[in-house]
């Protein structure tokens, strides 16, 4: 039974140092797979890329269980990466609910990545589920092409007693709104015996919804692409392996454990004949003290006041929410709403203008 459906608001000992604004931008942190995506002259290679890239910006959660700091109202985050090629410009555009907007371009003009979040969140008693509303959108400029999708649902499990660990599930559809090519992935849950834990598998189909090749990994570490009789023969033998062992093993549904399932395999099988796709870097040697950070999110923040500004920031926000006037709405700096020009769901747009650093009626949020 749901018990809550509302943002929670948790003891700041229970966040990370980072606001829900960097978090975003770790979305960012495998951009190489866009620019592999943009040099393939072939529609279906950049699919498989660009669905690469779509897996790799969830994989920056993996054991990243501490909660980020909510934006203020108004609230912005930078990023240029020079070396890398792009900059970002992201903002808190609603509190009640919560959405953060974010726009990233190529430094060459190559590409547009965009989007904006408003998770969903339920409380089922020993864990929270966040289902992130929200279209995605990456736009290979040199092809003209589009792609939208919405990320898979993300669950934190034993919120109250146990090691906290993450799931990812849910079906994820990736349109190319120019071909009318789709990548059909599927996010397991662990299912039974842990087996299918951080498993993700799909298929690349053209307009006809012809099959045209399998993606298969981790979300946590990897993405293979393998032809399609290699993969159904593998998913037909697998299929046949799990039902001998349910039938070998008594499970009781009564049972409950606070650990997180450890499948019998932990690796990842690699199917003979596949092609690797992506790999996520170890993490740092200090990452388990920077709330397992990656590399790159590291450098998101030098600094960590959580405990000197939390409260202070909150109570300034909720002043100035009492002294705007009931008719007087907040407005957006350097985002608007409105239709996603490709896929016409509800969405919210850069405005533009950030990058000229001509700033001016900036809010008084600090």
């Amino acid at each position: 039974k749901i018990l809550s459906e509302a943002l929670i608001t948790m003891p700041v000992i229970f966040n990370e140092a980072l606001s829900f604004l960097q978090r975003l931008t770790e979305f960012m942190e495998h951009e190489y797979l866009i620019h592999k995506a943009s040099s393939f002259a072939d529609p279906v290679e950049r699919m498989q890329w660009g669905a690469t890239f779509a897996v790799s910006a969830v994989a920056s959660q993996w054991e990243c269980t501490g909660k980020p700091f909510n934006p203020l109202l108004g609230e912005t985050y930078e990023l240029v990466r020079d070396d890398l090629g792009f900059r970002l410009i992201s903002e808190q555009v609603s509190h009640h609910p919560p959405i953060s907007a974010f726009h990233a371009e190529g430094l060459n003009n190559d590409f547009i990545f965009h989007g904006s979040i408003y998770p969903k969140l339920k409380f089922w008693g020993k864990s929270i589920e966040a289902k992130p509303k929200g279209t995605i959108t990456l736009e290979l400029l040199e092809h003209n092409e589009a792609y939208t999708w919405t990320n898979p649902t993300c669950c934190v499990h034993n919120i109250i007693v146990g090691k906290l660990w993450i799931e990812q599930y849910g079906n994820v559809e990736i349109t190319n709104h120019k071909t009318a090519d789709k990548c059909m992935l599927n996010f397991k849950p662990c299912g039974l015996f842990g087996k299918e834990l951080h498993i993700v598998e799909g298929y690349i189909q053209d307009k006809s919804k012809k099959k045209l090749c399998a993606l298969y990994g981790k979300w946590t570490e990897c993405l293979y692409s393998v032809g399609l009789a290699t993969f159904d023969a593998y998913q037909k033998n697998d299929k046949k392996n799990t039902e001998e062992k349910k039938n070998s093993k008594q499970v009781s549904a009564s049972e409950e454990s606070y650990e997180m399932p450890v499948p019998e395999f932990q690796s990842m099988f690699v199917i003979p004949g596949s092609v690797l796709l992506w790999q996520i870097a170890p993490q740092p040697p200090n990452s388990a003290q920077m709330y397992n950070f990656t590399s790159f999110a590291m450098v998101l923040n030098e600094t960590d006041c959580r405990l000197e500004e939390k409260k202070r920031l909150e109570e300034k926000q909720r002043v100035a929410r009492k002294n705007r006037s009931k008719s007087e709405d907040w407005k957006t700096r350097w985002f608007h709403q409105g239709p996603n020009p490709y896929s016409g769901a509800q969405d919210w747009l850069y405005s533009g203008s950030y990058w000229d650093r001509n700033y001016f009626n900036l809010p008084d949020s600090y």
